[in-house]
């Protein structure tokens, strides 16, 4: 039998006074070390992880995968699990994680089920479920993609991933004005990286794929038997995924000559996304590279995979980070 395995959890926030210490306590029975990279909170965010024991470290913001590689090299155990603050661990994945961990984690990465909280309401069907992630990684097994929406967990080629029974956790939006408004600023970040990745727009997209967007949702994933809920996630499906194919279109009339030229590829400088996320702010105006509590020394940063959003790696400027 293999010997019990450590396990390191990552989290990177900005501002989560609110979710913190909910989503370290769901942790802490599996945790070995719980390592915390912040984006110089203004709020009791430093306090509250000290108290709840974690490891509490400071950079300024580098973009969400960057941040993420980041924290991984602060981390001392091989084995890695990610959440974001707005996160915690169900009792059955909890109950999952500590058998893997028991078993000396025989697989190279553990995907789970994550179950969205919206408006209140945990929603079951739709698009939104079972929202599958890889969150557990061996360090040198994976890493984190640049990508500037929807940044993934990406195992190395040959890595062998296995599922954990249990959910994950996730509270998104608390009311509809909140959905409304990401909408509108992923739609732009999407857009874009569409675009650079050569994708295009047109008449009948912009038509009928918000139709489709709404009926594999609504009809096909069983949104409907969430109820009006799931009626509403639908619509904003369909509604995101028009804003998506509208703005690519106009991004295709406007500069129809620079196909997937990298100048366009780090976006704008003024990110909107950026200050979605928990109510997260662009810019810092502190440049530490680090502030750090004693802690154990850790090893090398892991690379972000190649291939991967390649034009990404030129960062942006600095942002805070949060939970999503």
């Amino acid at each position: 039998m293999s010997p019990m395995a450590s396990l390191s959890v990552v989290i990177i926030t900005h501002n989560e006074e609110k979710n913190i210490s909910r989503c370290i306590g769901s942790a802490r029975a599996v945790a070995d070390e719980i390592v915390v990279l912040d984006s110089f909170s203004t709020d009791r965010t430093e306090a509250l992880v000290r108290q709840e024991g974690g490891c509490f470290y400071q950079q300024a913001f580098t973009g969400y995968g960057d941040q993420k590689n980041a924290a991984t090299a602060l981390a001392t155990h091989d084995h890695i699990l990610f959440l974001d603050a707005d996160e915690l661990l169900s009792p059955a994945l909890l109950a999952s994680i500590r058998t893997a961990k028991e078993e000396g984690f025989p697989y190279d990465g553990y995907t789970m089920n994550r179950l969205n909280n919206y408006c209140g309401k945990w929603i079951r069907h739709g698009s939104w479920y079972p929202d599958k992630k890889v969150r557990i990684i061996h360090r040198q097994k994976g890493a984190w993609t640049l990508d500037i929406v929807h940044e993934t967990l990406a195992p190395h080629p040959g890595a062998r991933i296995s599922h954990l029974k249990g959910d994950l956790l996730h509270y998104t939006y608390a009311n509809f004005e909140e959905h409304m408004d990401k909408n509108n600023r992923y739609s732009t970040l999407s857009a874009r990286l569409m675009f650079n990745n050569g994708r295009r727009s047109s008449h009948a997209k912009i038509i009928f794929r918000p139709f489709w967007a709404f009926f594999t949702s609504y009809f096909l994933r069983g949104g409907l038997l969430d109820g009006l809920y799931g009626f509403i996630i639908a619509v904003n499906i369909s509604h995101l995924t028009f804003l998506k194919y509208i703005k690519l279109y106009l991004i295709q009339r406007e500069q129809p000559q620079s196909g997937t030229s990298r100048r366009h590829s780090t976006l704008s400088q003024q990110d909107p996304y950026r200050q979605d996320r928990s109510g997260q702010q662009q810019g810092s105006s502190r440049q530490d590279d680090s502030t750090q509590q004693q802690c154990p020394p850790s090893p090398p940063q892991q690379q972000a995979p190649q291939g991967k959003a390649a034009h990404q790696q030129d960062k942006p400027p600095p942002a805070a980070a949060g939970s999503r």
